[in-house]
């Protein structure tokens, strides 16, 4: 049976030693987030990982979700009484609003959390989740009296969110959006029409769901610009704010899927249900944009949090597995074999695993960091240069993330050999659950053409080359004998970016299909980057504690050893990237259609 624990010290020593977050002490809600506080924080929601939600992970697998004949579902064994003790711990509201009840802890820490709960559990984790990117939709684009009436009983937990995009005709291409709204007297609108794919559409969890739904008004422009965003609850609510009438939503059938059985994903029908309209009219693909930016975000996490989990029971296994001799002879000769950690394509499978997880979590952090500035810095210029950055990097923490955490998944898969193709072991289910989250969200596909097509030439190129300034910056101030086997590795590597960036703005606007073509290698040469940016300044921290005499020595010794093999071995991988991007569009758009 598989097993967790929670990297609460990883954790804490990328918050404050490497971002050093108490020098945003200024900022609301930082300055709460202490040592003391966020290592608190961190050890209970380790402990709700580890003792509640993890054993109920391949419960949740094998028994899924029943819809039942009125419509109902019910989720699986535990989790109704797991949800109640993640309600009555608060940590729904860990970083929401004060306001309406939130504590207003950095939305770095929600990362953290965020990132033990999908190792534990993505399934159960996911009902939660759409909850907080409703939240943040509705504090940021709701009117004053949607924001009191829904986003308190939200971030108690009482109250869950979705948010229904997807129809049987479309997905991405959400112009294709069928879904009516009629409006009546009263300045509600009935809704009507078919929502599939909708994650924690349906459950027993809350006493109410709160569906934002994508809609279109009778006199909508065709496409993208004519659709709108409703809040339509389960439940109407009264005006004292209790639970009233069951509003006319419905749950038509639960998906069969692959993974993440222990959420219902739900094909919702709205038969004329009541609904308010969110923002202005035609103009609601930018409030849900809001709450998609934030889940994808946290859909890149989930790629991290099951390449963790896949990654400590790997390790684990190869310290107890014997398998063969040592190819430079017996490592424990009392013994008939050797631990399969003495081979070296086992180290290499599981420090490409690990030297991606430590370093992709450092990088989930700093852009969740960037996120906190933008909304909570007073000094505008500071505000709209992370605004920039978090624009930048969204589709690369989800499409990057999600890419190598199934794969990821994999290969630690691979570790365990036939024992991890057997489902007791718990490896294949981490692999059937992390395929999803290279598709929800946008598909990967999307957000490295959003990256090329949309980011990188916003604003003239200002947030690549904001990017670039700081890589440089950084570069130039650690030009020491001691850095250079991380600075140097870095400098080749973002050459390779620069370069890949200017190929990109050339022959891009000749042809666009070579934008097209070459956008995923770009997303992930722009991740390997971002990840050696984040590897570069663990190395130097650590080496700098080291030097001062630090209590755990192994700790820092460690990270360097995992330094060294990202520096030697992954970030080389840039120029694979680069030579796949220059080579254009002409041979993959030059065989007819009907060839394949």
């Amino acid at each position: 049976m598989p097993t967790y624990r929670a990297p609460v010290k990883d954790m804490m020593y990328l918050l404050h030693d490497v971002l050093n977050i108490t020098k945003y002490s200024n900022l609301r809600g930082f300055e709460e987030a202490t040592p003391e506080l966020t290592e608190a924080i961190l050890r209970e929601a380790g402990k709700l990982a580890e003792e509640v939600l993890q054993p109920l992970n391949r419960i949740g697998d094998i028994e899924g979700c029943t819809r039942n004949d009125d419509g109902s579902v019910t989720t699986p064994t535990g989790f109704k009484e797991a949800y109640k003790i993640f309600v009555e711990g608060g940590w729904q509201g860990l970083s929401h609003n004060p306001e309406y009840g939130g504590q207003g802890l950095p939305s770095v820490m929600y990362i953290a959390f965020e990132e033990m709960c999908v190792s534990a559990n993505l399934a159960f984790h996911m009902y939660p989740s759409l909850t907080s990117g409703a939240i943040v939709m509705l504090n940021l684009a709701g009117s004053d009296e949607q924001k009191a009436a829904y986003i308190p009983k939200m971030i108690t937990g009482e109250w869950a969110g979705t948010m229904n995009l997807t129809e049987a005709h479309c997905g991405t291409d959400l112009g294709q959006l069928r879904t009516k709204a009629e409006p009546q007297d009263d300045g509600s609108y009935k809704i009507t029409g078919t929502k599939i794919f909708i994650s924690s559409g349906e459950h027993d969890l809350s006493e109410n769901i709160i569906h934002f739904v994508l809609a279109r008004l009778p006199d909508a422009p065709q496409g993208i610009k004519g659709l709108s965003l409703f809040l339509v609850p389960k439940y109407l609510i009264n005006a004292d704010g209790s639970i009233g009438a069951r509003n006319a939503v419905s749950c038509g059938a639960l998906e069969e899927k692959m993974g993440i059985h222990g959420n219902a994903t739900a094909v919702l029908n709205y038969d004329g249900a009541t609904g308010w309209l969110v923002g202005k009219a035609n103009e609601g693909i930018k409030p849900m944009f809001l709450m998609m930016n934030s889940a994808r975000i946290g859909v890149g996490v989930q790629g991290l949090g099951l390449s963790e989990v896949a990654y400590q029971n790997a390790a684990n296994y190869a310290r107890e597995r014997r398998q063969g001799r040592a190819i430079t002879g017996a490592k424990d000769p009392d013994h008939a074999a050797d631990l399969i950690i003495v081979h070296p394509d086992v180290r290499r499978m599981l420090l490409e695993v690990r030297a991606f997880n430590e370093g992709a979590r450092a990088f989930a952090f700093w852009a969740a960091l960037q996120g906190d500035l933008w909304l909570r810095s007073e000094d505008e210029e500071t505000s709209r240069q992370a605004a920039e950055m978090v624009g930048l990097l969204t589709p690369v923490i989800k499409g990057v993330l999600t890419d190598k955490g199934f794969e990821n998944a994999n290969t630690a898969l691979q570790v365990l050999g036939g024992h991890g193709y057997i489902a007791e072991s718990g490896m294949e289910q981490f692999v059937r659950d992390a395929r999803i989250a290279q598709i929800y969200e946008g598909t990967n596909g999307i957000q490295a053409l959003d990256l090329v097509g949309r980011k990188l030439p916003r604003n003239n190129g200002a947030a690549i080359r904001a990017f670039f300034e700081q890589l440089g910056g950084f570069c130039k101030d650690h030009r020491s004998a001691e850095a250079a086997p991380y600075i140097n590795p870095l400098k080749a590597a973002i050459k390779d970016l620069e370069t890949a960036t200017l190929w990109l703005m050339e022959n891009g606007m000749k042809n666009p299909d070579n934008a097209a073509a070459g956008a995923t290698n770009y997303m992930h040469l722009l991740g390997l980057v971002a990840i050696g940016y984040m590897w570069a300044q663990m190395a130097l921290k650590s080496l700098e504690l080291l030097a001062a005499g630090a209590e755990d020595k192994t700790f820092h010794e460690h990270k360097l050893g995992t330094a060294n093999y990202y520096m030697s071995h992954m970030l080389p991988e840039t120029a694979s990237h680069l030579k796949r991007i220059e080579a254009g569009a002409e041979t993959m758009m030059a065989m007819p259609a009907e060839a394949f």
